[in-house]
């Protein structure tokens, strides 16, 4: 499937609208960076890979426009274009990263003409998408080599095409896995409320040519009860120090069933989406959303009655005991975590 989720085009950055799958496909436009990040508030882009381009693209726009030639003032608007972007949403570790790597390389270059100084800005947005491409590809000839033929997975929320530029995380895994010949046949959680899995995953995988079967969430369970479930792979927004990954409400509870029922569960993500500045899932922030996701079905209509009280969390954490393994751009990481997650990405050695 020939698409990129989010590209740089006709001087705008041109994502994808995911809120109009699966009926449409959709590409629009941007060229201000309010429109941006309201585009990632509201999930027209998402994924934390994608996100993590989106950001860096979105400072750009930030900045595009500032009239004057002096350092002091660029970067006095630099920061407030960070910090908006910042703002749009708190857990995906790619998006702050993206952020990061601008404004680094914005002061690294300050002694350069503001002109120029944009342009870098822009080419490293651009450098971020290629290199995500990459990563991607090298996350799924890793992962492949966990699936075997005729492997039954099931996965939650939508770490693919659609959470990346053009490949995927966790369904990357299962699609280089089915490019090496394997028959794989995929349960894709629905995932509620707002329903990236069958939405979305079920969409991108079904357009692949993969064997997709859609479940309700509360399926899983008596999936893996009845063996017909062989490994787990969900994608990451955070991931700790230690191992313990943030991703979409209901990765927890797949790893809890699949530790009852001694069931593979795998994490898949680049190295862009650890956080080594903390030591544990505890300290990462968890976005609480709007109410209106959970008291109407896509927003539209209503299954609550007006005034239920709602709690929304978009993602929980899974405690690195609850892991097997973290499928990387740098190779599977088995615990001891702590241990490995350092070695893994100092000396480029997984274990």
């Amino acid at each position: 499937m020939n698409i990129r989720t989010i590209d740089w085009k006709n001087n705008s950055v041109r994502i994808i609208d995911q809120t109009k799958l699966p009926q449409k496909l959709v590409y629009i436009d941007i060229g201000r960076l309010e429109a941006l990040c309201r585009a990632i508030k509201i999930l027209q882009v998402r994924g934390a890979p994608a996100l993590g381009a989106a950001a860096a693209l979105g400072v750009y726009l930030g900045v595009r426009d500032y009239p004057g030639s002096d350092w002091t003032g660029f970067h006095s608007k630099l920061k407030e274009a960070a910090k908006y972007v910042a703002s749009s949403r708190p857990t995906a570790r790619n998006l702050f990263w993206g952020i990061e790597r601008v404004c680094d390389v914005a002061l690294k270059n300050n002694r350069h003409p503001v002109s120029r100084i944009k342009r870098i800005i822009l080419s490293e947005g651009k450098k971020i998408m290629q290199e995500d491409i990459s990563s991607c590809r090298k996350i799924g000839f890793y992962g492949s080599k966990l699936l075997k033929h005729n492997s039954n997975v099931l996965t939650i929320c939508n770490a693919g095409i659609l959470a990346t530029i053009d490949y995927g995380t966790a369904l990357g895994v299962i699609y280089s896995a089915c490019a090496e010949g394997k028959k794989i046949k995929v349960f894709s959680c629905e995932t509620r409320p707002l329903m990236q899995g069958s939405r979305l995953s079920s969409w991108e995988l079904y357009k692949q040519g993969v064997d997709v079967t859609m479940i309700a969430d509360n399926t899983a369970a008596a999936l893996m009860a009845e063996g017909k479930v062989d490994l787990v792979i969900a994608g990451a927004d955070r991931i700790a120090s230690n191992g313990d990954s943030a991703n979409k409400i209901g990765t927890f509870n797949l790893a809890i069933l699949c530790k009852y029922h001694k069931i593979p569960f795998y994490i898949a993500a680049p190295k862009s989406t650890f956080d080594f500045r903390i030591k544990s899932g505890k300290d990462i922030k968890i976005e609480m959303r709007g109410e209106k996701e959970v008291a109407r079905i896509l927003l539209k209509k209503d299954i609550a009655p007006p005034g239920t009280r709602v709690l929304n969390p978009a993602f929980d954490v899974t405690d690195h005991h609850l892991i097997s393994a973290i499928i990387t751009d740098k190779g599977i990481i088995r615990p001891p975590y702590v241990k490995n997650i350092g070695r893994a990405f100092r000396e480029n050695k997984c274990v």
